[in-house]
């Protein structure tokens, strides 16, 4: 049961989320200016013409430019372990150099699909510099049911000394999807971290899919995968922040959740995508209402494979 709020209070947002789901997918027209990155024929990211003249030509057994108008990691480096530490050490001197920061110690597979075998892995900040495409993580909306059927949810405001939004409106709980650990294990690991929720109670998130998207970002092609996740906390649960990424929770109604969204910037633009899925799944958005089934659509436009 949702919250007794009348049908057109929600028909109304659609628009207001359907700009931060645009948004997002800035980037998709870029898509056709960039080259693709490859190895052994397989292409697993797309890097700006001018990064790849500037920055990676200037590592010919690493990176070559081929006939097809692609950037190819040597063919030389024939297994993941040595592409890996080949690029890593391109990375560092980069790194040096002041071309890439934000540097997280944490790797990101580059693959075609979420399945498949790494091609190599790569440290999460030179993500976008080399286009590939990133499950950003797992995505948390924790919320609780009212006596009266309504639902509220739990917002993290990011602290103020973050390098990266500081200060909006956030998730309850949500990290990027480390190499060599599952996506359940993942939910469990950032609900403790970021807002003390126990284990065990982490462990009863349920996954509700997916919202996909190309960014285009001074880096370069931002292509993000983002998992969904719904975890019902009780009444008298309160998080806490730990790991001081969060300055504050905040309990929040579904419709002034949504006023936000479509009313301020406060939120960090990528939540507001998993936020829709939730507001679909809970029946807040229906099909009668103008611009459902484009919202829908358009929440997997980028490549969720």
């Amino acid at each position: 049961m949702t919250e007794p709020l009348p049908r057109n209070d929600y028909e109304a947002f659609i628009p207001g989320l359907l700009h931060w789901v645009s948004y997002c997918n800035n980037g998709a027209e870029a898509a056709k200016e960039v080259l693709p990155l490859t190895v052994a024929g397989a292409t697993v990211g797309y890097v700006r013409p001018e990064f790849a003249k500037r920055h990676l030509q200037q590592f010919p057994d690493v990176f070559q430019a081929s006939s097809s108008g692609s950037i190819q990691v040597h063919p030389q480096l024939a297994t993941q372990q040595a592409r890996t530490a080949a690029i890593a050490a391109v990375l560092e001197q980069l790194r040096e150099e002041g071309v890439i920061d934000g540097w997280r110690n944490e790797l990101y597979p580059a693959v075609q699909s979420f399945h498949d075998e790494p091609a190599f892995l790569l440290e999460r900040a030179a993500a976008p510099h080399f286009g590939i495409k990133a499950y950003a993580g797992v995505h948390i909306n924790g919320y609780v049911r009212l006596p009266d059927g309504g639902l509220e949810l739990w917002v993290a405001r990011r602290s103020r000394t973050k390098p990266t939004w500081p200060g909006k409106l956030d998730h309850i709980a949500a990290g990027g999807q480390p190499h060599g650990l599952s996506c359940q294990e993942n939910v469990v690991k950032e609900c403790q971290e970021e807002a003390s929720i126990p284990p065990e109670l982490a462990a009863k998130a349920i996954a509700t899919g997916a919202v996909s998207y190309t960014s285009l970002q001074a880096a370069g092609l931002k292509r993000d995968v983002l998992f969904c996740y719904d975890l019902e906390l009780p009444l008298d649960f309160v998080p806490h922040p730990q790991d001081g990424e969060v300055e504050e929770f905040m309990r929040l109604p579904i419709h002034r959740v949504a006023e936000l969204i479509t009313t301020t910037d406060e939120f960090k633009e990528n939540c507001t995508l998993v936020i829709c899925t939730f507001l679909i799944r809970h029946g807040f958005l229906t099909p009668d209402m103008p611009g459902y089934l484009h919202l829908l659509r358009r929440l997997t436009s980028g490549d969720c494979s």
